[in-house]
């Protein structure tokens, strides 16, 4: 297999090395061979079967007969899975109810919860501080002539707003944020030893910090999301502690993570592109647009897994058993030809730019019109403020395949 290119296809056989920097660093070379021959693949390093044409992933997204839970049907033996491992136990706790991973009618109830907070007119509400704080840290560094953008911009602005969201100091943001990371981790390929341990002793931290809120709301009730997740109840039935701990740990951790590779990722290909600043934020719908085209362009996660909650038979014949795992390829996805025009291109003023990197179906992002709304305003403010803005290095990616981002993006002006 070339080390250049680092992947081979033979037939509906791929072999693809997500540590490799060849490849995070562009997996796009793969996903257009993908598209030029099998669009459903084995791939040999995860060892399950992947789909990356648009269509094929946006309908199993929503084919309730795959789901992003196992064992609540079928026991870890039957699966051949090891038992849990004893030096994860705190980051198992934290995935244990995660609105990622269940399945209804526990996910239902859940949602139905949380659903409330992130409705597009609540969001909206938020409009004034976003774009408040997005200036308030261009002013702390608009004078310097330059920048590493993620830390200084992209990261403080979704991890200070769910923060505040959930009632959390805006200054434990960046903490949260390192926690997030430590625990992200854990879904690379060919994870250590000692990440499993450094992501458990992250999770165990985490855990104490919520526990810590949790009490503080018991005897202090606020109007914050917390205290509405620890005093509302779902079909005449309060979430559990440990319900409410996972919630947060996943509003948290989502609630930064994927925003920032968009809004890095997104500011890369706008540099990149030579396109007129101005004109791409010049009213509020370009400014949508140009959002959702680099949500489509360099999606911030490029793979989702699902089990086969039953046996099925596609369309093409190809079976999988109960049990089964598959992987639906976002990143692919919105890169297809046969749905995008000139799929390849990052062109914010196009009308066919569908894209998956919300999901679909039930699991379809709880926070996506908050993520929406954050990205909007940081990147209008952003280049309105700094109209010369560019690049100050080749920015590098992350060596985590399924959360595509940039370690650095140095800008300057």
């Amino acid at each position: 297999m070339s080390d250049e290119l680092a992947f081979s296809i033979s037939g509906q056989i791929a072999t693809a090395r997500p540590r490799n920097e060849a490849f995070f660093r562009d997996p796009y070379a793969f996903y257009s061979a993908l598209h030029e021959g099998p669009r459903v693949f084995h791939w040999e390093d995860y060892g399950h079967w992947c789909f990356s044409g648009f269509d094929d992933v946006n309908g199993l997204l929503r084919d309730k007969r795959f789901g992003r839970q196992i064992l609540h049907i079928m026991d870890r033996e039957s699966l051949g899975l090891p038992p849990p491992k004893a030096h994860t136990a705190a980051f198992d706790r934290t995935e244990k109810y995660t609105l990622l991973n269940l399945e209804p009618p526990a996910h239902t109830r859940l949602r139905k919860l949380v659903n409330r907070a992130f409705v597009s007119r609540n969001v909206e509400l938020l409009r004034p501080r976003i774009e408040q704080f997005a200036n308030e840290l261009i002013d702390g560094f608009a004078a310097d002539g330059g920048t590493e953008l993620l830390r200084s911009f992209a990261v403080p602005i979704p991890a200070v707003v769910i923060a505040e969201m959930l009632g959390m100091p805006a200054s434990d943001a960046m903490l949260l944020v390192e926690w997030s990371n430590r625990m992200v981790a854990m879904y690379m390929h060919g994870v250590t030893y000692e990440t499993e341990l450094d992501a458990n002793r992250a999770s165990e931290e985490f855990i104490a910090y919520v526990e810590d809120m949790i009490a503080e709301r018991r005897r202090a009730p606020r109007e914050d999301l917390l205290t509405h997740m620890l005093t509302s109840e779902v079909e005449g039935e309060k979430l559990t502690d440990d319900e409410v701990i996972s919630t947060t740990i996943l509003l948290l951790n989502a609630g930064h993570e994927a925003t920032v590779h968009t809004t890095g990722n997104g500011v890369k290909a706008i540099l990149e592109s030579g396109l007129d600043y101005a004109a791409l934020f010049a009213t509020e719908e370009q400014t949508a647009a140009t959002v959702e085209e680099c949500m489509r362009f360099d999606a911030p996660l490029h793979m989702f897994t699902r089990f086969a909650l039953q046996d099925v038979t596609m369309p093409d014949g190809k079976s999988f058993k109960q049990g089964d795992v598959i992987g639906l390829m976002l990143g692919a996805a919105n890169r297809d030809p046969a749905k995008v025009t000139n799929a390849g291109t990052f062109d914010p003023y196009r009308t066919d730019g569908q894209n998956v990197s919300f999901g679909a179906g039930i699991h379809f992002c709880i926070g996506a019109p908050l993520a929406r709304l954050e990205m909007q305003v940081a990147m209008r403010t952003l280049f309105q403020r700094l109209p010369k803005l560019r690049l100050a290095k080749t920015p590098a990616y992350k060596n985590i395949y399924h959360f595509h981002g940039l370690e650095r993006l140095a800008v300057e002006w």
